[in-house]
């Protein structure tokens, strides 16, 4: 068994706050910020680093975060890489598991990526504009 095999891996819900936290460009505090008055920088550190979160936070940080909570609950980076290397096997050709895809497919999903770090940016255009209002009001 090599130390790609782990079937049985516990997803680490914490982790993935962070990692999709991360990837929008959002900090800590401005997580904490979203998140009410009785949370802080600390607080969503801690946070990041439990392997499971409470129901009512996870719904909370995924509406902040404008994503599905499952894609918190279920998010496991091996799983990822292989959905990603398993949505174009049908037109690619397979050399174990390194995958060659046509090029129409590469340009899709290149596309793909791009609108979706575009949303991102927009999101985190839209988080700063509303940081900047609330610090306006200080």
């Amino acid at each position: 068994m090599s130390h790609f095999d782990t079937p049985d891996k516990k997803i680490h819900q914490g982790r993935n706050i962070k990692r999709f936290r991360e990837m929008l460009g959002i900090k800590q505090e401005g997580l904490a910020y979203e998140l009410g008055d009785d949370w802080n920088q600390k607080k969503v550190s801690l946070l990041e680093q439990k392997e499971t979160v409470e129901t009512d936070i996870l719904a909370q940080v995924a509406a902040i975060l404008k994503i599905p909570v499952e894609a918190i609950e279920n998010f496991n980076e091996e799983q990822a890489m292989n959905i990603i290397a398993n949505t174009f096997n049908d037109n690619a050709f397979n050399f174990g598991t390194i995958h060659f895809h046509p090029v129409e497919k590469l340009v899709e999903l290149h596309e793909e990526k791009i609108a979706l770090f575009e949303r991102m940016l927009q999101e985190k255009d839209e988080m700063m504009a509303r940081l900047e209002k609330l610090i306006e009001k200080k």
